[in-house]
């Protein structure tokens, strides 16, 4: 995209530092702040007029001071406009404005410190404990206060020229109360009120009612054991000694790793109590939504443990990757989040090398960026953006999660060693600068001695990816690839791209090393094939599905002794989607899980699981489809889960409690009597307060979610309590999942009516409505409720902050399979200003009409395969 196409400020000015000063706060009430900044700024050419920008701010008073040799000249704004559109100040002098190295920009203004959870921001929390005094309050809610700059809000904050390759330093100044604790990107100079943020990135500050727990690294940098600490709110910092203890280690891994150590003096993790992402990666100052990065070991549900675990990784890995060394433009967003995607799985996996965090890695990445890939309303990892709005649309699976796939990939081919070695010298030569797509292919063609821009770059500029058929002869098989489309209806002006595919071809002796070891070309045939067994995409590191003869596939079924559980994974995940797209049948895919009914491990579980409730799902309309797919489950848990049971083992490994937890909760859900029993009996006694302890902390999610199916009001009223009075730090999420699969009309309702009233927090409404949409006899309730209730919910939910609404119409909608449905909510849309939530409204409109499709093509013989072995 040329720079003539986005919409940024002009470059007659950059600034090089910044001296931000904020004070009279009033803490309560209207929450306003008063502020100056003074920013050192060179002028590359004459102008009149200096545009920052701002949003939400106004400006009191601004000038500029130029030096002119000994001499110095104040000169005062005649004007200043808006440009709300923009989101952009004008200052204009009443003269022309010369060449200056050094001039200075003195701005006074005043913003607020708003509830939206952008810019500078009020979180509300319960207190565990009585706070100091100064902590502004309202009723039975304290409040503490951050920032969230990404990716254009630091304008809210402050006037500022923000965008990524207009980097600075900063001085931070803030007056607070004495008993109140203030943060930033680096440690605090001599007086309370002033921090010093990092040079070159991501300013952040926070101040609250604050503890800490510490650790040190155990390399040295500059001869001192660099502190890391962990800020909560009072009473809650022993949460935070599961992220405290991996941090350290993830700072001095990725410092070995990169040759580059960690550069700042200190490394600080935030727990902030409302927060629209995951986590936030300001340079020494990461803010973390708080069950991303609290975890309590006698509490929390295990799946949380390998969610804080990666989120520290991942935000600590951008330190490097987006913050020593930042995109030049939104466009190459991947660069920062593709990598630390990536590179913050290596961490855990060197961390918790029994997770098998990349078959993990395998089941959630790779197949959910293959979901949104696979649709026309995809884009490119690098993707054209020109403003705002536009940014905030591709935070989504293609930048993270197809991005770190490709990285994955190429690290496959490279080898590990070259390739970490090539991501060094990128490093080193981009550090606190910018860089591209084709920086990173230089430096990893020069570390590998191959040309990696040649075969990877169609990779990052060309939309989607291919699915490889295969057609077998005596003693070889044909390769062909093709752009694979969810709704499999790919036009030949679509299927334009070759794509270099590694083959990864595995046999009898192992991963085969062949002459053509990656498939160039439209087709490719390869000989000496051991029909006995093959499979391609070994391990799965390649991004392409492979679509086997049905034969095949069922003979890989047969062999399943001689796959990893990465190929267990793609192999299921491959059969679900070539169903779903008319290339295979669902009969296929049922056929074909049905193999590992005795399958031990949890990954392979949660794919099949994921694969056979999406189908349920597409078909819940038909009723007599519906019921035999529930019977069809049922069957296909029932020994597995027979024999793990209730009982967690004190050494029982990780991914075995994860087992234990799916099943029981899908099991319940598949109508097994015994499951189903055992919970309403451990829920009684839990709600009861007769056995607190009744519920295992890892089978909270599954009783739950099966009480309130299988039951009634009262049911759903003592979940509701739950959720009031919960202290678990992942306790709310756990509720709002499992009261989503409430099951009649007015319940729906009321729930609605719950989520979007001010006891639920803003950051968690997509919990509760995703588990309703995920529910069959509910969805259309909430696409009414939508419908009906319009500008209410578009108000509540995108003021300020449109990643909010973005990903709440997204999970509410993508999950229906009806073409009347896909033409109303089509029609329904038709006319509005959907400006910021556009790419969702073409992915829901694709996604429906693909399920659509596929519910109409195979409903037939779908049920055929039901009846022929008697579950229909």
């Amino acid at each position: 995209m040329a720079i003539t196409d986005r919409n940024i400020l002009p470059d007659a000015v950059k600034p090089s530092n910044y001296a931000l000063s904020l004070y009279d706060l009033e803490l309560g009430g209207s929450f306003t702040y008063q502020g100056t900044v003074k920013i050192n700024v060179a002028i590359a050419k004459p102008t009149k007029e200096i545009e920052l920008n701002a949003l939400q701010l106004q400006i009191h008073d601004a000038e500029i001071f130029l030096e002119h040799s000994k001499t110095q000249e104040s000169i005062k704004t005649s004007n200043v406009s808006y440009d709300d559109k923009l989101q952009r100040v004008m200052l204009l002098f009443p003269a022309e404005l010369q060449v200056c190295s050094n001039a200075l920009v003195v701005v006074t203004f005043s913003g607020i410190m708003n509830n939206t959870m952008t810019g500078f921001y009020r979180s509300k929390y319960k207190p565990t404990t009585t706070p100091v005094p100064s902590v502004p309050k309202d009723d039975e809610f304290h409040y503490m206060f951050s920032t969230q700059f990404e990716s254009c809000d630091a304008r809210r904050a402050f006037p500022c020229f923000d965008e990524p390759n207009l980097k600075a330093s900063f001085d931070i100044e803030i007056e607070i109360p004495e008993d109140q604790v203030a943060l930033s990107n680096m440690p605090e100079k001599e007086t309370k009120e002033s921090r010093r943020a990092g040079r070159k990135v991501l300013l952040a500050w926070a101040f609250g009612d604050f503890e800490y727990i510490e650790d040190h690294t155990k390399r040295t940098y500059n001869g001192k054991h660099l502190p890391v600490r962990v800020y909560t709110t009072k009473g809650l910092k022993e949460q935070g000694q599961f992220a405290l203890r991996n941090a350290h280690q993830v700072i001095d891994f990725f410092s070995e790793i990169f040759h580059i150590d960690y550069p700042l003096p200190k490394a600080d993790l935030l727990a902030v109590h409302e927060f629209s992402y995951g986590a936030m990666e300001n340079w020494g100052l990461v803010t973390y939504r708080t069950t991303a990065v609290l975890f309590d070991e006698s509490q929390s549900d295990q799946k949380y443990k390998t969610l804080v675990a990666y989120v520290v990784a991942h935000e600590l890995a951008h330190q490097w990757f987006g913050n020593l060394v930042t995109m030049e433009w939104w466009s190459e967003l991947w660069l920062n989040e593709g990598f630390a995607t990536w590179v913050g799985w290596l961490a855990v996996d060197h961390l918790y090398p029994g997770w098998n965090v990349w078959g993990r890695f395998v089941t959630e990445s790779v197949q959910t960026a293959f979901q949104l890939d696979s649709l026309r309303g995809s884009h490119p990892i690098e993707v054209p953006v020109k403003d705002a709005l536009e940014i905030d649309q591709i935070f989504d699976s293609i930048s993270y999660l197809k991005g770190s796939s490709i990285i994955r990939m190429l690290s496959g081919h490279l080898g590990a060693d070259k390739f970490l070695l090539g991501v060094s010298s990128y490093l080193k030569a981009h550090a606190y600068g910018n860089a591209t797509t084709s920086d990173l292919w230089a430096a990893l063609s020069q570390s590998s001695g191959q040309d990696v821009h040649n075969f990877m770059d169609n990779w990052i500029r060309k939309i989607g990816f291919p699915v490889l058929t295969v057609a077998e002869e005596p003693g070889q098989i044909g390769v062909r690839q093709s752009r694979f489309l969810l709704t499999g209806d790919v036009m030949s002006d679509e299927d334009e791209t070759t794509w270099w595919v590694p083959l990864g071809l595995k046999a009898n002796t192992g991963i085969r090393s062949h002459p053509m070891d990656a498939l160039q070309s439209k087709e490719q045939t390869i000989r000496n094939i051991d029909e006995s067994f093959y499979k391609l995409n070994a391990n799965q590191t390649g991004f392409y599905r492979t679509n086997y003869p049905p034969e095949r596939l069922a003979k890989l079924g047969v062999t399943k002794g001689q796959l990893s559980v990465e190929d267990k994974v793609g192999l299921i995940g491959d059969a679900a989607a070539l169903a779903i797209s008319g290339y295979g049948t669902t009969a296929g895919l049922l056929a074909f899980v049905e193999h590992f009914r005795d399958e031990k491990d949890y990954l392979v579980w949660a794919q099949m699981l994921a694969s056979v409730t999406n189908v349920r799902s597409i078909f819940a309309d038909d009723e007599v489809i519906a019921t035999a797919l529930k019977k069809f489950t049922l069957s296909l848990v029932t020994s597995a889960t027979d024999k793990m049971g209730w009982e967690f083992g004190e050494d029982e490994d990780f991914l075995t409690s994860e087992l234990r937890a799916l099943l029981i909760k899908s099991a319940g859900g598949a109508g097994h009597q015994g499951v189903i029993s055992e919970a309403r009996h451990r829920f009684e006694l839990y709600e009861s307060g007769k056995d607190k302890r009744a519920i295992h902390k890892n089978l909270r999610s599954a009783v739950f979610g099966i009480v309130v199916r299988e039951g009634h009001k009262s049911e759903y009223e003592a979940l509701k309590q739950e959720y009031l009075s919960t202290l678990f730090i992942d306790g709310k999420e756990i509720c709002l999942q499992a009261l989503g699969g409430i099951q009649t009309p007015d319940l729906a309702h009321d729930f609605l009516d719950f989520v979007f009233s001010d006891r639920v927090a803003i950051q968690d409404v997509h919990f509760g409505t995703a588990s309703l949409a995920a529910n069959s006899k509910c969805r259309g309730i909430l696409w009414q409720y939508i419908k009906d209730n319009w500008q209410r919910l578009r108000d509540y939910l995108s003021a300020g902050n449109s990643i909010v609404f973005d990903r709440f119409l997204k999970l509410s909608l993508t999950i229906f399979s009806n073409h009347e449905v896909e033409r109303d909510i089509a029609a329904f849309f038709e006319g509005k200003d959907n400006k910021g939530y556009e790419r969702t409204l073409t992915i829901i409109s694709d996604t429906v009409r693909a399920h659509a499709d596929y519910r109409d093509r195979d409903a037939a013989t779908l049920l055929e395969w039901l009846k022929t072995y008697g579950y229909a």
